[in-house]
């Protein structure tokens, strides 16, 4: 059995807490993510979605990176 000090939930954020860390506005964030950019959502109800806040990191990462070789 797994031990369950190891498992760490993902947090989930909705598209306003994206968007304060991403600061694009929201029409350039669904182009985005339907052109692959930015990562896709994440259902969490019937009219909802929220992104993996790992995701939201790792874009940012690698935007930060890319700036800085340019």
């Amino acid at each position: 059995m797994a031990s369950s000090e190891n498992y760490e939930p993902k947090k989930l954020l909705r598209l306003n807490e994206v968007l304060k860390r991403f600061p694009v506005s929201k029409s350039s964030w669904w182009l985005g993510v339907k052109e692959n950019r930015y990562p896709a959502p994440v259902r969490i109800g019937a009219r909802a979605v929220a992104w993996s806040e790992s995701e939201i990191n790792d874009l940012i990462r690698d935007c930060s990176k890319q700036k800085t070789t340019i």
